[in-house]
């Protein structure tokens, strides 16, 4: 298994326990000189507070561990393509990488729907490579949906 791999099964294991908690199966790791530094999940159903994406708990958790807002040297991995909110936030927290699972045509800002990082004039355009264990990541999230509509019918 190589460290892409390595690194996103981790932020499956995130994305596994916001399901349990009936969230959007979302997880993120960051690492930083080749260990898990923060990891965190989707928790905006529980709390009832819209910012609670995967990568934003990510991106709080790690500026805490190294006492700075900038993550430079950090690679993020997330389970799903971030959103604009989560894309600008990595970007300004100067992330050198971004390592994202299934692809989002919906909401996605690093390539899907949009690309941050062909916006001229910003200060910081992380490296990003989408697309490992996309099938899984998405499955996740599928079968999430799938459960969630069933679960809906039989009320």
């Amino acid at each position: 298994m190589d460290l892409n791999e390595k690194y996103m099964r981790a932020a499956m294991k995130e994305a596994y326990k916001a399901e349990l908690k009936d969230e959007v199966p979302i997880g993120a790791v960051i690492v930083y000189d080749g260990k898990i530094i923060a990891r965190a999940h989707n928790t905006r159903q529980t709390k009832q507070i819209s910012t609670h994406h995967a990568e934003i708990l990510c991106i709080e958790k790690a500026c805490r561990k190294l006492n700075s807002w900038r993550l430079e040297g950090c690679d993020l991995y997330v389970t799903l393509e971030p959103c604009p909110m989560c894309a600008g936030a990595i970007q300004q927290s100067r992330i050198r990488k971004v390592v994202f699972g299934a692809y989002d045509p919906k909401g996605g800002f690093f390539g899907s729907n949009f690309n941050i990082n062909e916006v001229k004039g910003l200060n910081h355009y992380p490296e990003v490579e989408g697309g490992i264990l996309k099938e899984e990541t998405a499955q996740l999230l599928k079968d999430f949906f799938k459960k969630k509509r069933e679960r809906r019918i039989s009320e």
